[in-house]
Order: C-alpha cells, then sequence, then structure tokens
C-alpha cells in the first residue's frame, strides 16, 4: 500500500459528553425539526434519553455527526428514510472493520519487528 492508497478515517468524539436540543441539533444541521423526529422514529438517530415530547430531547455529538451523514447522502443520493439506515449501517460497519484492519495492521508489523 502506497501513502498514495491510504484511507483517512477522522472520528468525532467529545470527552466532555456535550448534549443538544432538538433546537441546536437542526440549526447545527440545517434541517427542520421533522426531518431529526422521523431519523429517530426510524432509528436512525437516537437522542441520549427519549422524553415524553421531542422538544426534550438531547442529542449527543454521536447523534449530530450520523445526522450530517443523513443528510449528505440523502442530498447526494436522494435516499428515502429506509435507505438512509441500511446506508449509515452499512457505513458504521465499514468504518468499524477499517479500524480492526488498521489495529491488526499494527499488531502485525510490532510482531515483525520483534
Amino acid at each position: 500500500m502506497t501513502d498514495q492508497d491510504r484511507i483517512l478515517t477522522v472520528e468525532v468524539t467529545d470527552a466532555n459528553g456535550s448534549t443538544f436540543t432538538l433546537r441546536e441539533v437542526c440549526e447545527r444541521g440545517d434541517c427542520h425539526a421533522e426531518f431529526v423526529i422521523k431519523l429517530v422514529n426510524y432509528g436512525i438517530i437516537a437522542p441520549v434519553e427519549e422524553g415524553p415530547e421531542a422538544r426534550q430531547w438531547q442529542f449527543d455529538v454521536d447523534a449530530l455527526t450520523r445526522l450530517q451523514k443523513a443528510l449528505r447522502l440523502q442530498r447526494d443520493l436522494k435516499l428515502n428514510l429506509p435507505g438512509l439506515a441500511v446506508s449509515l449501517d452499512l457505513l458504521d460497519e465499514v468504518q468499524a472493520m477499517r479500524r480492526d484492519i488498521a489495529r491488526l495492521n499494527q499488531q502485525l508489523r510490532q510482531l515483525i519487528d520483534d
């Protein structure tokens, strides 16, 4: 694998555990609350704790990142909500496999160097 063939994967994490209200998520995602509620109903994103009313929901950074991916997929590929759910699950699976491969490659290099 050459330097040009390498894939860079960036994970957004939040050590502080910041949460965002439905309104803040909509502002950051530049979308309507109805769309976010539909994503929650389809299991595409999830609030930290589901309250009785949507306006009381709090979302973490992972939900915000997933919302932004969903918006890009819908905009670029014109996917419906079930298609978004499947696509995001597959993207998560690919990302997990890439992390595993990178970890295994690192372990292999360490074994070869020893």
